[in-house]
């Protein structure tokens, strides 16, 4: 089984909150793959609504996205890309 991760800044003014965690679920769940999220000490099932908000995920923080399957890498950049393009 294939695994990737990576890393993306949440750009400033904008957080994880409400809408952006909700997309960002969303776009997780149409892979295949586990999805990983982790910010600081705290990490959550990207494919979880309520795991993404508990995260805490501030403007200006990193977030590593790891994935583990079929669609590991092109979920893993993908998601990235999505966070760091959120407004």
């Amino acid at each position: 089984m294939a695994s990737h991760q990576t890393s993306a800044l949440v750009p400033e003014g904008v957080g994880l909150h409400a809408r952006p965690a909700a997309l960002f679920v969303q776009q997780a769940s149409s892979f295949s793959s586990a999805i990983r999220l982790t910010c600081g000490e705290r990490a959550a099932d990207g494919k979880s609504i309520l795991g993404v908000l508990q995260l805490g995920a501030a403007a200006g923080s990193t977030v590593v996205i790891s994935a583990e399957g079929d669609d590991a890498e092109a979920a893993a950049e993908g998601l990235a890309a999505f966070i760091r393009t959120i407004a």
